[in-house]
């Protein structure tokens, strides 16, 4: 059974940092390309970042280039998303999620999701 737990997740003031971690087990995690994805109640999932399982090439949603930032370590199976300057817009329900192939950046390529964590950024 694969699960994907996320943690990290709090409430924090604007201009602050986080550090989402999501620990994945029943999947080979080094086949598969990591993404983060955040959603807020009444939106679609948003894609934030990605991390491709074989070269370390990574993904970034434009309008959070320079604050987000990706990494994954294999032999921990976890992939974390370290956020910086937080803003009240970040306010979200973080996802991390595992794909075997496709686009990246579309929430349609992943197999498995995790619960979410709760990001919530006060003015």
């Amino acid at each position: 059974q694969v699960q994907l737990v996320e943690s990290g997740g709090g409430l924090v003031q604007a201009g602050g940092s986080l550090r989402l971690s999501c620990v994945a087990s029943g999947l080979t995690f080094s086949r598969y390309n990591m993404g983060w994805f955040r959603q807020v109640p009444g939106k679609e999932r948003e894609f934030v970042s990605s991390f491709a399982r074989n070269g370390g090439h990574t993904n970034y949603a434009d309008s959070l280039k320079g604050r987000f930032a990706i990494s994954r370590d294999n032999a921990k199976n976890t992939v974390y998303l370290q956020i910086n300057n937080l803003r009240a817009e970040d306010t979200a329900v973080y996802y991390c999620a595992a794909a075997i192939e496709g686009p990246p950046v579309m929430a349609r390529s992943y197999d498995y999701w995790g619960q979410g964590t709760q990001v919530t950024v006060s003015s």
